[in-house]
């Protein structure tokens, strides 16, 4: 069995096949990841948000999701309106909303789910899960094109209070290419390392949280942090051409569009977008994730997105740690926000199952456009047979309300079709606005360059 790693970043994907020659388990490995992802796509992610996991354990065959994404904070307090700092960013060619400060975050939960993959399901002992992400700490990482340019979109937030000094050093924005100096955040894994994952809801990490929270008007309470846990459930299932896929439900869209979609084999160019499309069809929520993909040579896979939501613009005093904007992000509010309560989530960490196990898992960052990027690479993989660097680098298309995006290289047949429908505007370049698929198949891996994603595929055991 090949052991591989695909994640959003080169450094990312370096902590976990670090991991996985040590001889660590497709967990320990999902762990160091996440944890480097941390330091390296701090645009995307972060230490104090939340995410979604899907396991399957070689040995017993069983496959469960892990939710340790944000809850709802207040618990213990009386409920009040949140105060939001709102504002316009350009994202490629569209205008977001976005919402952020410090009442805009939620109950962090990744911490509390690395340190459950880690209990359920690793070998090697957590302080070596944190080294390759307190190394890149204490070094330095240097920001991809991608994530540069996704820092200028966001250059608002990621410069408010503390951010300016981490983001824009002496008065100017870094750029690609350039090293993010982040010498807080190894102070930060010092304490994860010694403290464990519990640091964060019960230590050194919770107080500093709570104190911030204090000082600025936030709405995570002691309470909030002392009763949250991460959740393991049982999957969503489809019957996909054959095969079963084990994802996750909820505001994901997956399953539904799975169901949906007619088969591609045979189609032709222009009706296998149509096809697509119509699947895909139904609005998504936003937001900004990264996404990792991680399998062990006994055969383990683990696939684990994560988020910060866009960052409050609050960081951990003297630690580089920003808060999560989650409850800034209004597409995912569904209902009324009880205490407690899990936060909706669009992340849908997936696998696909033949009779001889696991043939593909993958995940998607991005907002509105993860399902249309997910099915789409899903698709081309299992339904055409495409190799999964190919899938991944294929021109996408995107449906946002009346109008659909296109990057640049969609065949002209293509185009038209899709213009029989709705306008079509087609973007000037490839861009991280159409999502960043990783996935890891048997023999093989591939991760998105539409965010410098990186893949490795290590030799057979």
């Amino acid at each position: 069995m090949r052991a591989a790693v695909a994640a959003g970043h080169p450094a990312t994907a370096e902590a976990g096949v670090e991991i996985l020659e040590e001889g660590g388990s497709a967990a320990d490995a999902a762990v160091a990841a996440s944890l480097a992802s941390c330091v390296a796509e701090t645009v995307m992610t972060g230490l104090l948000g939340g995410g979604h996991a899907i396991y399957r354990d070689a040995t017993s065959g069983a496959v469960r999701n892990l939710d340790c994404f944000v809850a709802v904070p207040g618990l213990g307090a009386e409920p009040r309106e949140r105060e939001l700092i709102e504002f316009d960013a350009p994202f490629g060619v569209e205008l977001v909303h976005y919402a952020v400060g410090p009442a805009s975050s939620a109950v962090p939960g990744l911490p509390a789910g690395l340190g459950e993959l880690w209990r359920s399901h690793g070998r090697l002992p957590w302080p070596r899960l944190v080294e390759p992400a307190l190394r890149l700490a204490r070094l330095g990482v240097d920001l991809p094109p991608r994530h540069a340019a996704c820092l200028a979109m966001l250059e608002p937030v990621f410069t408010m209070n503390e951010g300016a000094r981490i983001y824009a050093p002496g008065g100017h924005l870094l750029r690609g290419g350039d090293r993010l100096e982040q010498p807080g955040l190894a102070a930060a894994l010092e304490l994860l390392s010694a403290e464990g994952a519990r640091g964060l809801y019960r230590g050194t990490l919770a107080e500093s949280l709570l104190g911030l929270v204090a000082e600025r008007d936030g709405l995570v309470t002691r309470a909030d942090l002392e009763s949250y846990r991460p959740l393991w459930r049982s999957p969503a299932e489809v019957a996909y051409r054959g095969r079963d896929v084990l994802t996750r439900g909820d505001l994901s869209g997956v399953p539904a569009a799975l169901r949906r979609l007619r088969p591609l084999a045979g189609l032709g160019r222009a009706e296998r977008a149509l096809a697509l499309l119509d699947a895909l069809d139904g609005p998504a929520p936003d937001g900004h994730t990264t996404n990792l993909v991680v399998r062990d040579r006994d055969g383990s896979v683990c696939v684990l997105t994560t988020s910060l939501g866009l960052g409050s613009g609050d960081y951990l005093p003297g630690l580089d740690v920003q808060l999560n904007s989650m409850l800034g992000e209004r597409d995912l509010a569904h209902g009324p926000l009880e205490p407690g309560t899990r936060v909706s989530s669009m992340m849908a960490p997936t696998l696909v199952l033949d009779g001889d196990g696991v043939e593909l898992a993958a995940g998607a960052a991005g907002g509105t456009r993860l399902r249309t990027a997910l099915v789409g690479v899903v698709s081309a993989v299992v339904e055409e047979g495409l190799e999964p660097r190919t899938a991944v680098e294929r021109p996408r298309f995107h449906r946002a309300g009346g109008l659909i995006n296109a990057e640049p290289g969609l065949e002209e047949e293509v185009l038209e079709a899709l213009e029989s429908r709705l306008p079509v505007r087609t973007w000037p370049e490839t861009h991280h606005y159409f999502g960043g698929v990783s996935l890891v198949t048997r023999d093989d891996a591939a991760a998105d360059e539409r965010r410098n994603g990186a893949a490795c595929v290590l030799g057979s055991s």
